[in-house]
């Protein structure tokens, strides 16, 4: 358990490491994915470019989505999207910069299945195949004898050698080189762009607007330490009521079986008696409560955290709860604060 505790805690101080390990993972599974794919065809006329545009086009948005249910970074978008302005307004650049690092590093399998699949061509030559030029890589004098929806029959079954009989036509081979030709060069020209594209954006962009780029990454990391933070002390507040409200009613239980059995212990002495609880016990519990001791307060202090986040200015105090937390909505009053010490001789 140790081990597993040491592992998870790397992987939280390394986040980002661990996404784009994570992305790598999923970019050789896309492409493992395609090599155990079983390719068929339907080599019919109206059903070859709806079936290979869906095998192009319906994975990578799968993977896309996959990407950003696997990125924790999600549900913290979606909520400082979502969240109420109160006294801490939404900067759109920090969104935008979020939500573009999770689509980064989402894209990374998709464009890993396009490539592989263009630079396949199964897919390229059946959707296709009956736009090959028959008069330039055929007899193309056959071609005016044949009406279109025969030749688009022919020409439908070249990605299938089993059933293709058009070869007095069109050599299969030559069309089927054609095909896989211009699909290798579109699969290449495609990885050329994404790579050109991902340099820019990682290594141009930041010279041009590096003032506005560190303020985003800056907030955006503000928000995710921020909600990480506030996740632990909520943790550990649960905990320590947890266990207060437990040791008070294990104390409230003793004290009714005392009550119940009092004309007992009149009668006889007691032969051992308990321990006085000390004074401080549970005291440390009851800090961690930080005052916030009953389930109405606690609920109030959510809603609050969620409409009215305390704004980002250090060393100033001002009302989080707009109306509700004091009469009349005034400026609050001064608290008075008063100190216990318990001594231990």
């Amino acid at each position: 358990m140790d081990k597993f505790r040491m592992i998870f805690q790397f992987l939280q101080s390394n986040q980002e490491s661990f996404m784009n390990g994570i992305c790598g993972i999923m970019a050789l599974a896309s492409a493992q994915m395609y090599s155990a794919f079983d390719f068929n065809c339907p080599c019919l006329p109206g059903y070859n470019a709806a079936y290979s545009m869906g095998i192009l086009l319906a994975p990578p948005v799968v993977l896309f989505l996959l990407g950003l249910v696997m990125n924790n970074n999600v549900s913290m978008l979606a909520e400082e999207w979502k969240r109420p302005p109160g006294h801490r307004a939404k900067d759109p650049a920090v969104l935008r910069y979020m939500f573009c690092s999770m689509a980064q590093r989402a894209l990374i399998a998709p464009v890993v299945w396009v490539a592989v699949t263009l630079l396949d061509g199964k897919c390229f030559l059946c959707a296709f195949c009956t736009a090959v030029p028959v008069t330039a890589l055929g007899n193309g004098s056959l071609v005016p004898g044949l009406p279109a929806p025969e030749l688009a029959r022919l020409l439908a079954r070249v990605p299938c050698p089993e059933i293709y009989d058009g070869d007095w036509l069109l050599a299969r081979e030559v069309a089927v080189r054609y095909l896989r030709c211009i699909s290798q060069a579109l699969g290449w020209s495609f990885v050329l762009l994404t790579t050109l594209l991902a340099f820019v954006v990682r290594s141009v962009r930041p010279c041009f607007t590096q003032a506005a780029f560190l303020k985003s990454k800056y907030w955006s990391h503000y928000i995710d330490i921020e909600r990480k933070l506030f996740d632990e002390t909520c943790t550990e507040h649960a905990k320590a009521f947890a266990k207060v409200c437990i040791q008070q009613f294990f104390e409230a239980m003793n004290h009714d079986l005392e009550l119940g059995h009092a004309h007992g212990a009149m009668a006889m002495a007691p032969a051992s008696k308990a321990a006085p609880m000390p004074p401080d016990s549970g005291e440390e519990e009851r800090e961690k409560l930080r005052g916030i001791t009953d389930q109405g307060t606690m609920n109030r202090l959510l809603t609050s955290w969620h409409k009215c986040k305390p704004p980002l200015r250090l060393g100033r105090e001002e009302p989080l709860l707009m109306g509700n937390g004091w009469a009349g909505g005034g400026p609050r009053p001064l608290r008075k604060e008063v100190a216990t010490y318990f001594s231990k001789v």
